[in-house]
């Protein structure tokens, strides 16, 4: 009858778990190889052994596989750095006009041709994503900062503040915005970007904070915002490190969907002559200027209409990439 191996000999080398010499060894053996493994990259969960990934980190990850996401993402920074740089495409003067060029179709240096003051097209169409993306960041920034403060803080509160921001809320909601834009900026004779961003807001905020509101009053009711105010956290604390983080996901998607409205409302307002006003460059002066002559020089309309619509599809499309990163429902 063969001897059974020693363990403890170095010669016969190691025993794997399970090999035959009782239960008490095998779970040791195997403990001792759980030990040795080091820590490292947990390959299920994409992060550190044992730590959660956060919603956030989730939602990073899916955009980075969203080639909707990765392809607006693309052109809004185009957008951005011409918006900052426009010199470096364009080196030519967008106010320079030639009228012996007048509606001439595209040559070579001016690939979009003239419009009918003998401007370079294509030179505006880049100037002109300056104004366009100023207003709808800014717009956008004031609107979303605004309806989240008094959304938040009526959502947290409840009783009488809430009651007042909410019938506000509905008395600016009744208001037609272009209706509104007609009659606020038509009494403005400034033709800077600034009483247009200012009307945005002026119209805007209820949105943002009939959304903030609702999300509050869920994050509100979580066991977690309990805890917190059994354990004597103030109002300050549990709104600021627990509620307002796991309520900001609704807001921002519903801004960066609005940021492409507001430039589409800006080219309204501008093309209706109560927007933006020369010197200024912007889409919707173009186009407005474009309109009765769509027949004999059809560039004139083409190119600003054309830049304006990707710029508005651009928005559209990142917002509804990060919504669909930050919706739970949608995992």
């Amino acid at each position: 009858m063969p001897e059974p191996s020693n363990p403890l000999d170095p010669e016969q080398g190691p025993i794997a778990p399970g090999g035959g010499y009782g239960g008490g060894f095998d779970l040791a053996a195997a403990d001792a190889q759980t030990l040795e493994k080091k820590p490292g990259h947990d390959q299920e969960s994409g992060g550190p052994a044992g730590k959660p990934r956060s919603l956030w980190s989730d939602a990073w990850r899916d955009l980075r596989r969203n080639p909707i996401f990765i392809i607006s993402a693309l052109i809004i920074l185009f957008l951005v750095f011409i918006s900052l740089w426009p010199g470096t495409i364009a080196t030519q003067d967008p106010l320079n006009a030639n009228l012996a060029k007048s509606q001439a179709g595209p040559e070579a240096g001016h690939p979009f041709g003239f419009d009918q003051q003998g401007r370079d097209v294509y030179t505006r169409v880049v100037y002109g994503a300056r104004a366009s993306v100023t207003v709808g960041v800014c717009a956008t920034a004031g609107v979303v900062l605004l309806g989240s403060v008094l959304g938040g803080l009526a959502g947290f509160f409840g009783g009488w503040w809430d009651a007042i921001l909410s019938r506000i809320s509905d008395v600016f909601f009744g208001i037609p915005v272009i209706l509104g834009g007609l009659v606020f900026l038509s009494v403005v004779s400034n033709s800077t970007v600034w009483p247009v961003v200012g009307f945005m807001v002026l119209l805007g905020w209820p949105q943002i904070a009939r959304i903030a509101r609702g999300s509050v009053i869920t994050a509100r009711q979580n066991d977690y915002v309990q805890a917190a105010r059994a354990l004597g956290a103030g109002n300050s604390r549990m709104l600021l490190r627990h509620i307002a983080p796991n309520a900001v996901a609704p807001v921002i998607v519903v801004g960066t969907i609005a940021l492409g409205t507001y430039i589409a409302l800006e080219a309204t307002l501008s093309y209706l002559g109560v927007g933006l006003k020369p010197p200024t460059v912007s889409w919707g002066i173009d186009i407005s200027d474009a309109s009765t002559q769509i027949r004999n020089a059809p560039h004139m309309l083409l190119w600003p209409a054309g830049a304006l619509s990707i710029t508005v599809l651009a928005f559209i499309m990142l917002g509804d990439a990060v919504r669909d990163a930050l919706d739970p429902k949608l995992r």
